[in-house]
């Protein structure tokens, strides 16, 4: 039975319901040694009634288990198909829990039963290795989503509204623990969004920087390579993936990237912004510095562009002898992103010298709120990144950035590489998704629920 003495504004019942969708990228993906060529969408639909209403919300997540599962004694389709699985059995958990509350409070006290349900399928299939805590965020992360969404709409008003305390009861320290007594969340998130943010436009290690790097044109229309980027969209910001195993070809990688930027787009000067990506493939905190180095020795003005490394070296924080990140942080912020699973990880990267974190809407609305939280209050570096986000799940990750006080940018490269994903999305979106003078109007995330409105797609009699 629902506390009658809850907000009028909370979740008095809900039923999830999943689909999933699957799309060919233009061209290959290639990051950490591994080449992507297709993607699986995942989407929850949520019917959802308050006491002021009822409304179907929905959340959608692209399945990137090349990411969130990199283990090379299962294929890709049978890490998808696992994870699809996952996420059935977790919106029966959602379905036959009958809480009641805000979101944030439901979504935190089912997150204490995923790892028990993923330990059953492990056992049931007899894996190798237990499902990992990333792939267990995956499969959670639109059942989340969907649930905001549909609290939002039910209420009339933004989802990010709804943390305030006449809504959201408590302080953050039963989520976050007594360092957070007496602190609230809407102290530390924005109830509207900020009116634009630049977009970054990710430079994959396979991808063209010039004609001569074509081999084999697309031919579809949209650009071949980095320059045409940079001209049909104004672009400001670019996120470089690296090599992390071959310093020589990494700096080169950055010195061309920046030669390319600065000729396309002379009029910028300094102005330009890159991120660098390793995808956790160098060794040690030495690789990093070298690498440093060697830019600083062969191409400073390229050095100067930079404004963050990603996490460079193996997501397991626990391995030993620990990897430090300090020297590196003397000069850049360092954040972390796939070794980012909970609280307790990013205190002990924090611990090792990391100096920012990346949020993830892949990694579930609840973690990114709760920790996004945390990087404001704490003065974390604060950057929001996608999973080749398309449709509903870009616009989702770009609402997580315009109500975090401190992001920047939005990352986005589901337009580059599977832009079939948003298509049904252009009519209401399309400035998402085809950039202009390299930012996007998040102002239009304001919303009801998370601020994308309903699925184009959605069909009522079928959820």
């Amino acid at each position: 039975m629902p506390d009658l003495g809850m907000p009028e504004t909370a979740l008095r019942s809900f039923r999830l319901s999943m689909r999933t969708e699957r799309y060919d990228y233009r061209t290959p993906m290639k990051f950490g040694g591994r080449v992507v060529n297709d993607v699986t969408v995942a989407s929850v639909d949520c019917q959802a009634e308050t006491s002021i209403g009822s409304a179907t919300g929905f959340g959608s997540m692209t399945m990137g288990v090349a990411w969130a599962w990199p283990d090379p004694d299962l294929t890709a389709d049978q890490k998808l198909e696992i994870v699809l699985e996952l996420m059935e059995r977790l919106v029966e958990l959602f379905n036959d829990s009958a809480l009641a509350g805000h979101p944030l409070d439901i979504c935190h006290q089912l997150a204490e039963q995923r790892s028990a349900i993923a330990d059953q399928i492990y056992m049931e299939r007899g894996l190798g290795e237990t499902i990992p805590e990333l792939a267990i965020l995956l499969a959670a992360s639109p059942i989340e989503a969907a649930i905001f969404d549909a609290h939002g709409k039910a209420n009339g008003q933004s989802s990010y509204a709804l943390l305030g305390r006449d809504h959201l009861p408590g302080d953050l320290s039963r989520f976050l623990g007594d360092d957070y007594r007496n602190v609230f969340l809407d102290e530390l998130i924005r109830p509207q969004p900020v009116d634009q943010l630049p977009l970054y436009h990710l430079v994959g290690a396979l991808d063209p920087l010039t004609d001569a790097d074509v081999d084999t044109p697309v031919g579809d229309g949209l650009p071949e390579t980095l320059g045409q980027w940079i001209q049909r969209n104004g672009l400001t910001h670019l996120k470089i993936k690296l090599d992390g195993d071959d310093l020589q070809w990494d700096a080169d990688r950055v010195a061309r990237v920046h030669a390319v930027a600065t000729q396309t787009r002379p009029d910028l000067g300094d102005g330009w912004s890159f991120s660098l990506d390793f995808n956790e493939r160098c060794r040690d905190e030495d690789y990093v510095l070298r690498m440093l180095d060697l830019l600083q020795q062969d191409a400073p003005d390229a050095l100067k562009c930079v404004g963050y490394i990603e996490q460079p070296t193996h997501r397991d924080l626990t391995r030993r002898p620990a990897i430090t990140m300090h020297r590196v942080a003397e000069s850049l912020p360092v954040v972390i992103d796939e070794s980012l699973v909970d609280l307790h990880s990013l205190r002990t990267a924090m611990d090792q010298g990391y100096s920012g974190i990346a949020l993830k809407a892949c990694k579930g609305h609840c973690e990114a709120i709760l920790l996004g939280a945390v990087a404001v209050r704490e003065g974390l570096y604060l950057c929001v990144q996608d999973l080749t986000c398309v449709g509903a799940s870009l616009l989702h990750s770009a609402s997580l950035a315009a109500h975090i006080p401190g992001v920047t940018a939005i990352e986005s490269n589901g337009r580059q590489y599977c832009p079939q994903g948003n298509q049904r999305w252009m009519e209401g979106f399309g400035e998402f998704f085809e950039i202009r003078d390299g930012r996007v109007p998040t102002a239009k995330l304001a919303g009801n629920g998370l601020g994308y409105g309903d699925d184009p797609a959605w069909d009522s009699d079928k959820a």
